[in-house]
């Protein structure tokens, strides 16, 4: 039995890590913001507090780690969060790995990462690869484009405006490409990178390509709401969604994350390697899919209620 540390094992794609390696008898440990946020690992992983200003504290927990699974990050600045503070966040992270001994670190990036990109998002992603480069530490990198599947947002919301609206609209033609990756198909790779020692980078891509056009009428129809597709330009689609975001009390979409979905930074030419198919899933849950708002910014300010996942085929 070996020990890990997983960053956020009461949330999403961290969680889905911590559960496989659970599943396979080792211990866990997870670094997090939300201590006491409800969720069926509480008590099966014993935790501490991501205390990126305390490098003493991160050093002990890391310390005896096999491999340290980073998934923390922002997807949007929102109150006192920032890129920039993220990103020195986790260079601190890394810092206290390397300092504790761990022998690898598997890291989640994103498709397309970019040092010269003009959107923070995706040049903080490629910052922090380049540290974790030259930090000395063996690594894996996995950069996924989207993930799907039990208390995921993007596709969940998705079905969630067409279940409430007539028409959906998409930037510009739509036909830019994006390839989800099941949470599990990310987590066996993460867990497969941890048991290698070489160090190497990989695009998690599941075995589907959509147009962002075909991946909404392909969710309107697996869950009985095929609605006209219009398209409309990029700053009245960010308005709109801007709009529905207050109504939300959540932000459904960022200027960054339209600009990026249509420059096909979220598709690459690598293999598939994920084998769940978004639309088989989909299908599965096809009852519940969207039938709850998943809100991203209640997740950041809640940290004790659990993830809304009605999309659970359980």
């Amino acid at each position: 039995m070996a020990r890990f540390v997983v960053t956020g094992a009461f949330g999403f794609s961290g969680g889905a890590i911590a559960a496989r390696l659970l599943a396979q008898g080792h211990q866990v440990h997870t670094l997090t913001n939300s201590l006491q946020r409800e969720h069926p690992l509480r008590g099966k992983v014993s935790a501490s507090p991501l205390a990126f200003e305390q490098p003493a504290e991160l050093e002990a927990a890391l310390r005896g780690a096999r491999a340290l699974f980073n998934t923390y990050w922002v997807r949007f600045e929102y109150d006192h969060v920032t890129f920039a503070g993220a990103v020195a966040n986790t260079r601190r992270l890394f810092a206290a790995a390397e300092a504790a001994g761990v022998r690898k670190v598997v890291h989640v990036s994103i498709t397309n990462p970019s040092l010269d990109s003009d959107l923070p998002y995706f040049r903080g992603k490629a910052e922090l690869e380049q540290a974790l480069k030259e930090s000395g530490l063996a690594h894996t990198i996995l950069r996924p484009a989207v993930l799907f599947g039990p208390g995921d947002i993007l596709i969940n919301n998705i079905a969630w405006v067409l279940r409430r609206f007539p028409v959906f609209g998409v930037f510009g033609d739509g036909q830019y490409k994006l390839q989800p990756i099941h949470v599990e198909d990310f987590a066996s790779l993460a867990v497969e990178a941890a048991q290698r020692e070489e160090s190497y980078v990989l695009d998690a891509i599941g075995p589907e390509t959509f147009t962002f056009r075909q991946l909404v009428a392909v969710i309107g129809e697996i869950i009985g709401c095929r609605r006209p597709i219009l398209s409309i330009p990029p700053a009245l689609g960010y308005a709109v969604a801007w709009g529905l975001g207050r109504l939300m009390g959540d932000v459904l979409l960022t200027r960054q994350e339209i600009e990026g979905l249509m420059r096909g930074l979220l598709c690459t030419d690598s293999p598939p390697a994920g084998t769940i198919r978004l639309t088989e899933w989909a299908r599965q849950n096809a009852h519940s899919l969207g039938s709850r708002y998943a809100s991203e910014l209640a997740r950041r300010r809640d940290r004790r209620g659990a993830y809304a996942a009605p999309e659970s085929s359980d």
